[in-house]
């Protein structure tokens, strides 16, 4: 399905990841470099400072003999002597006055210098960068003995170097970014290779192939509960597309046997010509089947409403005790009949309150008791226990009578399910009790199971107590 050619998607991971790295090795690349360059101007800064302080040292010395403003005669190669050895230094001196008295300077540096007070002493501080004549200079104002001197060296060479030094750090730091980013792609495909493999792999399960699993050994470490986690959906899909193909299966069954009998007796019954008697036998025959028809049809829709996860249950405070006995009121005439006995085991000491939704309840109990009912030899008794068990209240159905086999017990509750014919009457019931049973206990947030054994079978189902949350 193609999207809205206007709608703003979000970024993909790999876009996103190669974003964020380039710009991070982009801007550590180009830290590095403004750093390598400042530590060497730094360095440069210092070099010139101390021949600066040389400079000042040796012209104080020079400066410290001659008294006055005047120079003594040939005083003036002692301060050409004072600095030698460096042809960058450049210096100059001037009297109270402001006339120049010696001058080893370009008149343009000597001008952008002439607008600076004088300092008593050379520090840092006092060190200024003047352009002049397109030509760099570092150099200070000092007050020497009275007088006025200018100290300065070209930083021509130092700035070239520089600068051809920057325009190198930031080329390597663009040809780096640049490799990064290359890398950087090529590591993000690489490392989304599983995951494109992933999504080919799930683009082919269909409903027709839902036994293609993915295998965890085959996916990166942070990937691998990302792939159990899907292949648990995936058997969970499985097993309900299973279900359902059964339950289609098993729904066709059941009223295909109510329908072809139906079918069959009104053929028999327009064959010929009968009596009024023989008529009515067919129609309250037919009329037997419709209700198993009805009966069917209302569980199954039962069952669906019981088993809606959007299901909002009216619930109420019942007491357990009561709701069981009510029970046992309504199953009373069956039990004598059939010769069983009820009976009702409890703790009085014990609370057995829950909240739930009373017709559902009554129909979770009269459904195992009726199925208790049918299947108890005459002569023994039915029992129900009421027991706490941790934060839930349990209510188990007893009943005697011929063991079921462990296969069966883990199918009791799924729908249509039989054991075995003679466990089933003909007639009786349509196969979706226990699954009812379960439907409602797990919609209240509770449980259903079985156990059987030793000529007894056990059923309950385990709902939360008041405050224990559902």
């Amino acid at each position: 399905m193609q999207g809205d050619p206007g709608q703003r998607h979000p970024w993909s991971l790999a876009r996103r990841i190669t974003l964020v790295l380039s710009l991070t090795i982009g801007a550590l690349f180009a830290s590095s470099a403004w750093l390598v360059s400042q530590s060497i101007d730094d360095h440069f800064e210092l070099l010139d400072f101390d021949a600066l302080r040389a400079v000042t040292e040796s012209l104080r010395q020079t400066l410290a003999r001659p008294q006055g403003d005047a120079l003594p005669p040939g005083h003036g190669p002692e301060l050409d002597r004072a600095v030698t050895g460096d042809h960058g230094i450049h210096y100059a001196v001037f009297d109270s006055a402001g006339q120049p008295i010696y001058a080893r300077a370009p008149a343009a540096l000597l001008a952008a210098a002439r607008a600076i007070e004088p300092a008593p002493a050379l520090e840092r501080s006092v060190v200024h960068v003047w352009k002049a004549a397109g030509d760099s200079y570092r150099g200070a104002v000092l007050a020497l003995d009275g007088r006025r001197v200018v100290v300065a060296l070209s930083t021509n060479v130092h700035e070239h170097y520089l600068a051809d030094l920057r325009r190198a750090l930031w080329a390597g730091a663009v040809a780096a970014t640049l490799l990064a980013v290359v890398a950087a792609v090529l590591a993000v495909r690489w490392g989304h290779a599983p995951l494109r493999r992933i999504g080919a792999t799930v683009k082919g399960i269909t409903a027709d192939n839902l036994h293609v699993r993915l295998d965890p050994r085959e996916a990166p470490a942070e990937l691998s509960p990302l792939v159990m986690s899907f292949n648990a959906m995936l058997d969970q899909l499985q097993a309900s597309f299973e279900r359902l193909a059964h339950f289609s299966a098993d729904i066709a069954h059941e009223l295909r046997t109510p329908v072809t009998n139906l079918m069959t007796q009104t053929q028999v019954a327009l064959a010929k010509d009968r009596s009024g008697a023989q008529y009515r036998e067919v129609l309250y025959t037919g009329l037997d089947e419709l209700d198993r028809l009805r009966r069917m049809i209302g569980d199954m829709l039962f069952l669906a409403q019981a088993e809606n996860p959007t299901l909002r249950l009216a619930r109420e405070t019942l007491d357990l005790e009561a709701e069981v006995r009510a029970s046992f009121d309504f199953f009373e005439a069956w039990a004598d009949e059939g010769g069983v006995a009820l009976r009702l085991e409890h703790r009085p000491t014990e609370s057995h309150a829950i909240v739930a939704n009373r017709g559902m309840l009554q129909r979770a109990l009269c459904n195992l008791l009726g199925n208790a009912l049918r299947h108890t030899p005459r002569g023994q008794a039915i029992t129900v226990r009421l027991a706490h068990e941790g934060n839930a209240v349990q209510v188990e159905v007893h009943n005697p009578g011929q063991a079921i086999e462990p296969e069966h017990l883990a199918h009791l509750f799924e729908r249509f399910y039989r054991v075995d014919p003679a466990r089933h009457r003909d007639g009786e019931g349509t196969g979706l009790g226990l699954a009812i049973v379960k439907a409602i206990a797990e919609a209240h947030g509770g449980t259903a199971g079985v156990e059987s054994g030793a000529g007894q079978t056990r059923f309950w189902i385990r709902l939360p107590a008041p405050g224990a949350g559902s």
